[in-house]
């Protein structure tokens, strides 16, 4: 068995560790001015997971996993504002 052969199951993972990470990023404010509806509710959106990270910091995460449901979903209503504001990009929002 040659060293590729040997290294490519370890190469398979890394690649979905790196998939599941970047899936998994805070979220961040990065809607511009053009769109302020859209930007204002990202601002909460990260005001939210902050919070709700704080939350489980103060429990010991004794919260029976749903304030980390609630992070991803958080990090879900992120990627999606994103992308609303990029449709209005491409749809020649003015």
């Amino acid at each position: 068995m040659n060293r590729i052969s040997r290294l490519a199951p370890f190469a398979l993972i890394g690649a979905f560790i790196l998939a599941g990470i970047a899936q998994a990023q805070a979220p961040t404010v990065n809607i511009g001015e053009r769109h302020g509806n859209l930007r204002n509710a990202q601002v909460h959106i990260v005001q939210a997971y902050q919070w709700v990270g704080m939350a489980q910091q103060d429990n010991d995460s004794h919260l029976g996993g749903h304030a980390e449901r609630a992070r991803q979903l958080l990090i879900q209503a992120d990627q999606e504002l994103r992308q609303a504001a990029n449709a209005a990009n491409n749809n020649g929002r003015p």
